[in-house]
Formats: C-alpha cells, structure tokens, sequence
C-alpha cells in the first residue's frame, strides 16, 4: 500500500543519530545521506526518509500521527526504545509491553523522536 514514509527534521544529524540507533535496534543499518540532505533507510522492502521541509518553514509533527516500525520479537521492542531514549527520545504512552483489544494482543513501545514525532515499535506475538 506504502511506496514510503518521510518526515521533516530541523537537525537532520540528531534525527539520523536517533533513527541510525533504533532501527539498528530493528536489524537496520545506518541512514545514508544524499547531496540534497535527505537521510534514506531502506530495511525489508520499506523506505524510510528524514528531510528538511522543502517550503524553509520548520518541521512539525502531525497531531494524531504515529509511524510504527515492525519488531521482530518482544527483545527487540525493547532494544529499540531504549536506543531511542538514549539518542534523544523521549518515552511516552505506557512503558513497552503487551497491549490487548479488539481481539489482537500486540506489543508495542512509542517515543516522540528529536522532531516531536510519534513513533513505536511494534511486536505481534505469535
């Protein structure tokens, strides 16, 4: 359905510091930049980029957005938002663990990232 996810940063070295850190904790590697400073991980088929806004007015986070990036295990939820604290996130929500409705049980963790976005990480338990 997605070809990509993007999102704006106003420090673009904090926000690859940040998202170098967590999706590593994914099995990821490193962003790589390009001459237009636009950072590109690519993980799994899925693209995602960082970028300063286009239009030179400062990046914000959408209100009511989330990007989920998927987890392989309960470990790995937990590697990645420990990453993430430690790279400038910050914790919000319930701390990491299992969450329950609709008849899904999914673990999850959620950050706001060095640009205020929210982000989580999410495991489905089999």
């Amino acid at each position: 359905m997605f070809s990509h996810v993007m999102l704006g940063a106003d420090d673009i070295e904090a926000s690859k510091a940040f998202y170098d850190a967590t999706l590593s904790a994914l099995g990821g590697r490193a962003g790589t930049l390009d001459p237009k400073g636009r950072v590109f991980y690519m993980h799994k088929g899925g693209i995602f980029l960082l970028t300063k806004p286009i239009n030179g007015q400062p990046a914000s986070c959408g209100n009511g957005s989330t990007i989920g990036f998927a987890a392989d295990s309960e470990e790995q939820v937990h590697a990645w938002h420990e990453a993430g604290l430690a790279h400038g996130g910050t914790a919000i929500e319930d701390p990491p663990g299992l969450r329950e409705g609709a008849g899904m049980k999914l673990y999850l963790a959620y950050l706001r990232d060095p640009a205020g976005n929210k982000i989580c990480a999410m495991h489905r338990p089999g």
